[in-house]
């Protein structure tokens, strides 16, 4: 699968989060570039990604800062770090 996520550094939060099949990749591409030119417009510092995981889970897995703050992430390390 293809995740398109718009992150909003400064709040630490996900704008938007979209899913796209392998397939779709020229669409997810042109999201992508359409959220990209409406911020530029707008002035607005997103970070705005195409992503490939096997699922949202994996992705939540290998891309834990757009999903979790840091005190969640260092939190979990310690929890695993334990076991």
């Amino acid at each position: 699968m293809i995740f398109l996520i718009e992150y909003d550094r400064s709040q630490g939060r996900v704008v938007t989060f979209r899913n796209f099949e392998v397939s779709q990749r020229k669409e997810a591409e042109e999201t992508r570039l359409g959220i990209e030119l409406m911020l530029n417009r707008k002035g607005t510092d997103h970070e705005v990604v195409l992503l490939d995981a096997e699922n949202e889970r994996a992705l939540r897995r290998t891309h834990r800062r757009y999903f979790e703050n840091l005190q969640q992430i260092l939190e979990n390390k310690t929890d695993r770090s334990s076991t």
